[in-house]
């Protein structure tokens, strides 16, 4: 059953994975089970993507299968028991920067590892992620940017963060970010891609 459900995903079959979804949701089969199906259908990809057999555009299709899958469980979910969380994520696009297709990547990716994201969007101001971090009681704040001029905004969001005193982890990620970018922000880390980005996450949460 589950292994049906993760070839659709992985063979980026869309029509057939929300078809088997909704039928074995009809059939009795517990969202949880489907979840796990999913987030080891996305464990193949990520590890497809890392060893260069998939690129950005299958990334983009598998999140928005996962997230359409997503859409199709919730109301079972609510009816039901929860799904348990690693960790809460805020994440965004620094102020400045209208670009927002690496940061759902990332986001989506992250939502199919078990973390449950809030994303702010693109055009994000430090005190908004500020806030947003308090609000949710996150672990972790993700900042994306495509921008080369990103990394001041990126080191303002920082300080306002360090600043509030708020006890979370920082990563950055985007077109031009390096280790020299990140020493330059203050960030904790920085990641290459939504993999590594998934990877942080659960170092610094204990998933």
């Amino acid at each position: 059953m589950s292994k049906e459900l993760i070839d659709a995903i992985t063979g980026l079959r869309e029509d057939d994975a929300l078809k088997i979804v909704k039928q074995r949701l009809d059939a009795g089969t517990g969202p949880m089970e489907l979840l796990g199906a999913c987030r080891e259908a996305m464990d193949v990809i990520g590890k497809r993507f890392e060893d260069g057999d998939c690129f950005i555009p299958e990334l983009i299709l598998a999140g928005e299968i996962l997230y359409q899958i997503s859409m199709a469980i919730k109301p079972r979910l609510a009816a039901g028991a929860s799904l348990p969380k690693l960790g809460k994520i805020v994440i965004g696009t620094v102020e400045g920067d209208l670009h927002d297709t690496a940061k759902n990547i990332v986001a989506y990716m992250l939502e199919a590892n078990g973390f449950e994201v809030t994303d702010l969007g693109a055009d994000v101001p430090p005190a908004r992620f500020v806030q947003a971090a308090r609000d949710t009681g996150a672990q972790v704040v993700a900042l994306s940017g495509f921008l080369t001029q990103d990394s001041d905004p990126m080191q303002a969001t920082v300080a306002a963060i360090q600043a509030a005193g708020l006890n979370v982890k920082i990563m950055i990620g985007g077109g031009q970010v390096n280790d020299k970018i990140r020493a330059y922000t203050g960030a904790d880390a920085y990641g290459e891609d939504a993999m590594v980005a998934v990877r942080l996450a659960r170092q610094w949460v204990g998933g």
